[in-house]
């Protein structure tokens, strides 16, 4: 706990520290056994996501025993804060949702040789189009036996694991950059008058981006 309030300096390092572990996150690893090696691309961020939000968490909350700037910038610093935390967190209950749904449809039942076993080189309606040469197919049907699937079922689950991973990765840089955004922001061009309104400068950038996105959602 400090004893003076804050600086800029200090509300700047707040954000970018939290934007440092908001991108640390992608960069994750974490053991994926060969039976599970179709959920390898979301393994790492599952694991380190719920740290990053204790923590995270953790330090909102010393903040708010820390003396802090009544001022609209120190306002400014919090909200940016606040959102990133809430983001992140909203994110992640997404991802752990699709990973759920993943591991529910990778339960099922081996298909059996009598069974039409889904192609191994689907195009999807999301524009995911799958080719593999010889040597990938190789790799794919010894993953594939070693999961306990078919090729085609292994192919689906792989594919729902890299849009779950991308969703996450979006997701991670984007509040990461919104924070560095506001720490640049806060340490190098804000006044002590934070303005309202629609243009930079005014709301930190994760609440507007937010604003955006629940406007485009009605």
């Amino acid at each position: 706990m400090t004893t003076n309030t804050p600086s800029r300096s200090d509300l700047a390092g707040w954000l970018t520290e939290a934007a440092q572990a908001v991108s640390g996150i992608l960069t994750a690893e974490y053991p994926t056994p060969a039976g599970r090696s179709y959920l390898h691309p979301v393994l790492g961020p599952l694991a380190a996501g719920p740290q990053v939000v204790s923590e995270l968490n953790l330090r909102l909350e010393d903040l708010f025993d820390e003396p802090l700037p009544a001022t609209p910038l120190g306002l400014f610093a919090l909200a940016s804060y606040a959102s990133a935390l809430g983001w992140l967190t909203e994110s992640l209950a997404e991802l752990t949702t699709a990973v759920d749904a993943i591991c529910t449809r990778a339960g099922i039942p081996v298909l059996t040789p009598a069974t039409a076993e889904p192609a191994l080189n689907p195009q999807d309606d999301e524009g995911f189009d799958y080719s593999f040469n010889a040597l990938e197919l190789a790799a794919i049907r010894s993953a594939a036996d070693a999961a306990g699937m078919t090729p085609g079922v292994y192919v689906e689950m792989l594919a729902q694991a890299l849009r779950a991973a991308a969703v996450i990765t979006d997701a991670c840089m984007e509040i990461s950059s919104g924070l560095i955004e506001d720490a640049q922001y806060v340490l190098a061009e804000a006044t002590s008058d934070v303005r309202i309104g629609e243009g930079p400068g005014s709301l930190p950038t994760l609440v507007r981006s937010l604003l955006a996105r629940m406007e485009a959602t009605e």
